[in-house]
This record gives structure tokens, sequence and C-alpha cells, in this order.
């Protein structure tokens, strides 16, 4: 099958997690808005005709006769069908849990420099963006770290992994979380990857994947940038 992902064509944002799995598991896949006409594509896709399922915003998935919408709902269906999930069902409600957790994380990054609405500049909302930084570099970075540390430390299968023995989906998100925040808070994450040594241990091991290391290496992995989920304002790094 020859997948077709759509997401915004010139940030990397909540489309690369789905990017990642597509790449470690040597999926075909057409990255359908960087192509000519693909935002016409994306957008007749979303609005949709009626009595269709049209999905709410991107990133979303065809698969076949599937249109498949957000993040970790496309993961948890990427799973199964590339390997990167366990078999059981029990295993795969784990693994969607802790997806459905860094959601939650990449979320509250996001908020970091728009706490008032995503349709203000960060310019316009810079006092409450510091105040709002503080309080997730020194609280909420910690505990969600934390909470990611404490999982691949109790993993009854060994701490290489968060979900069994071997890597899943949720791996590859937690590496592309901690990219984000190693680019959006070096300062801060200089501090917490002492305290996160698995953590810490997990980004390097998912970035040294011969797979997803040449996916790095490509002109398709996008750098990240400053209208994107992760962006470094000196400011709010402390």
């Amino acid at each position: 099958m020859r997948y077709e992902l759509y997401y915004w064509p010139s940030t990397p944002g909540r489309g690369e997690f789905v990017r990642l799995a597509l790449e470690e598991g040597a999926a075909d896949y057409v990255d359908v808005a960087r192509k000519k006409g693909g935002m016409t594509k994306l957008m007749k896709l979303m609005n949709g005709p009626r009595g269709a399922t049209p999905p709410f915003a991107p990133p979303f998935l065809k698969a076949g006769n599937l249109l498949i919408g957000q993040t970790a709902n496309i993961l948890l269906y990427l799973g199964g069908e590339l390997g990167l999930a366990p078999a059981n069902a029990a295993g795969r409600l784990w693994a969607n849990q802790l997806q459905l957790t860094m959601a939650d994380f990449a979320t509250e990054a996001h908020d970091t420099h728009h706490p008032i609405a995503s349709s203000l500049y960060y310019e316009q909302q810079k006092r409450e963006a510091k105040r709002f930084s503080e309080a997730f570099r020194t609280e909420r970075m910690p505990k969600f770290l934390g909470y990611f540390e404490k999982v691949l430390a109790r993993n009854p299968r060994g701490d290489r992994y968060l979900v069994g023995a071997r890597l899943t989906y949720a791996d590859l998100s937690l590496y592309e979380i901690v990219a984000g925040l190693d680019y959006a808070f070096p300062r801060a994450m200089r501090r917490l990857a002492r305290r996160h040594p698995l953590v810490m241990a997990l980004r390097d091991r998912v970035a040294a994947r011969p797979r997803i290391a040449a996916y790095l290496a490509s002109p398709r992995r996008l750098p990240f940038d400053q209208v994107g989920i992760f962006r470094h304002y000196p400011a709010l790094d402390g």
C-alpha cells in the first residue's frame, strides 16, 4: 500500500511524529502537500463532501479507503501495519496511552510561546509566554520527563524501550519530543538531562537507527523553526 500523508508542507510540527513511523517502517508514502497541487488536495479532503467524515486538521493519513485523522490515531493504525506496536491488545493500548500523554506534552510545549491564543503573534503575548514558560521549565518538563524515565525504568522487558523489548512508535515520538525540547529549551534541557539518563539514552538510540539516521540526514527532514510546535526564544529558556 502507498500511504498519503497530509500535513502543512513547510514545518515539521505534528506531522513529524507520523513521518518518523513511516520512515522507520520503510513504508511507501508520499508527503502530499509538498507536491505540486498538494495543498489543494489537502483542503479538499478537510472540507469533504456531505456525509463524509473529514478530519479536523492535519496531520491525516489516507490508507486505501481509510482517511485517518489525529496523530495518536494515525500511529495506532500504523503501529499494527508497520510492526511498530505490540501484537497483543494490552500492549497496543499501553503504547497508545503513552502517545496520548506525549500529545499533552507537545501541546504544553506549544503553549509556552502562545499561551493566550494561536491566532496572536508571540510578540503580542511575550509577558504571558515568559510566565508560562517558567512554570513549564521548572514544573511540567520535569514532570513529563520524569514520568517517561519511570516508564523506561519499570519496563519488565528492560529499560531500552517504553513498551516491551522492541522499538515502537512511542519511542519514535519520545525522540521527537526530546529533540524538539533540545531545540526550544537548550539551557533547561542541559540541566534536566542529568536527571533523566534513560530518556536521553533512548533519544540517542533512536537517532542512531539506520533508517532514522538516513531520514534525519535527508532533505525530507525539515528543521525545527519558529512556526512549529517547538520554537526557540532565548527569553523563554530561563
